[in-house]
């Protein structure tokens, strides 16, 4: 688990957001704006809360983890799993958006558009069609009630649903 926190979110939270940083000549910018700042913490607590809890249920209930070498071999439903289908891309998500805030850095901004437009692609076109070979009829039951990324609003329950 560790290597795929290392390898995976590691690059996409913190190195390439450095590279794109130091390569884009930043400059601190200073902000009046008490939204922005007000903020910004709360994407990071948002981001690293999905982010932590989706990683946790790969360890303890998928028995794996987001890395295509281990993956998991339980379909997970509970959690915030039971809201939205993807929590730990709309961890990583917020937690970009608060590093573009923080640096206010356009470059940053378009990393995260262009890491969210690829996301958007990739998922549907690989990992669903992944997923689907692994679960099979549970997932796609799964699939049909849970929505991609704008969580629902009560818990999903295969049962009840």
């Amino acid at each position: 688990m560790l290597k795929a926190i290392l390898i995976l979110p590691f690059n996409v939270l913190v190195s390439i957001p450095l590279l794109i940083l130091y390569f884009s000549g930043f400059k601190i910018i200073g902000t009046k704006n008490i939204l922005l700042l007000s903020l910004m913490p709360i994407l990071f607590i948002i981001g690293i809360t999905l982010m932590v809890w989706t990683m946790k249920l790969f360890a303890k209930t998928g028995k794996g983890s987001p890395a295509p070498w281990n993956p998991i071999n339980k379909l997970i439903i509970s959690g915030p799993y039971a809201y939205v289908r993807n929590p730990m891309l709309l961890g990583v998500f917020f937690f970009l958006g608060g590093e573009c805030l923080l640096f206010q850095s356009w470059p940053l901004t378009y990393y995260l558009l262009i890491f969210i437009g690829i996301n958007l692609i990739y998922f549907p076109l690989v990992e669903e069609k992944g997923l689907y070979k692994r679960y099979g009829s549970e997932y796609l039951e799964y699939k049909r009630k849970v929505p991609r990324l704008f969580p629902r609003l009560t818990p999903y329950h295969p049962k009840k649903d």
